[in-house]
């Protein structure tokens, strides 16, 4: 059984009639989430609880891009070409960020995959082959973060630690208010996007080795045609899933806390 969920109700509804078109009416049940709110959290925690007894996979998949994005610019770009880590395209020309859609970017991406995982944490722990699947992004790659302070705090797994993770995106955001990124080296376009999903693989090593009964990794399912990105994509929605539902199966013993682009390990 899955349980879809979805911030807007309306959306969820209609994404569970699609399914049931294909037949899967009784394997899928919606219930509204929003991943910035701790009581909607712990609303589909119990749940879960009460329905099911127990979790054995989680996929943390919501996430927004921290900015105001130009559709025919963003279409104009996707025509020329936009290849894994958005190499040669000019962001700054598509995309407009402001603080506080930064703010909600760190909030969303981050914070979200973070509250939703140890929410759910003790029903995982019932589970025989628990899993942990984050979507992340190869934009979230450390070399992206030309601050080499940050990219320390967060290279060195054995150190890493939720406070190591806050101390660089609380750096960020506050730089981010004072208008100092550039001076501070801090990536200056998808710059919380990019933090955030950096946050994520951090977050996501730093688990698997706190919990290592629990397979933990986080996938950049590629360049997908989503609302996002205005369906400008590469990949369909059936071939961005597949990486996502692989690391969801993986027999028990399979490697944890790794980051995976597609279906190949690559490096933080």
């Amino acid at each position: 059984m899955v349980v879809l969920t979805a911030l807007d109700e309306k959306m969820g509804v209609e994404a569970i009639e699609k399914l049931k078109e294909c037949g899967l009416s009784d394997l899928v049940v919606f219930h509204q989430l929003d991943v910035t709110d701790t009581a909607s959290i712990a609303s589909l925690a119990d749940f879960v609880k009460t329905q099911f007894g127990k979790l054995d996979i989680l996929v943390n998949n919501a996430g927004v891009s921290g900015t105001i994005v130009d559709p025919e610019s963003m279409r104009a770009a996707a025509a020329a070409g936009i290849g894994k880590d958005g190499v040669g395209v000019n962001w700054s020309e598509i995309m407009t960020q402001t603080y506080e859609l930064a703010e909600v970017c760190v909030k969303t991406n981050y914070y979200g995959a973070k509250k939703m995982t140890k929410a759910l944490l003790p029903l995982l722990q019932l589970s025989d082959s628990p899993r942990v699947v984050s979507l992340s992004s190869s934009m979230g790659s450390l070399k992206h973060i030309p601050n080499e302070w940050a990219k320390g705090m967060l290279s060195d797994a054995e150190k890493l630690t939720e406070q190591r993770i806050d101390d660089v995106l609380n750096e960020f955001l506050k730089d981010f208010k004072e208008d100092i990124l550039e001076t501070k080296g801090w990536p200056t376009s998808l710059s919380a996007y990019i933090l955030s999903k950096a946050a994520v693989n951090a977050f996501t090593r730093m688990m698997a080795n706190k919990y290592p009964n629990i397979c933990i990794n986080s996938v950049d399912p590629g360049f997908v045609k989503t609302d996002m990105n205005f369906n400008t994509g590469m990949l369909t929605i059936d071939e961005g899933a597949e990486s996502v539902v692989r690391l969801a199966m993986v027999p028990n013993g399979s490697p944890s806390g790794l980051y995976f682009y597609l279906q190949q390990v690559s490096p933080f």
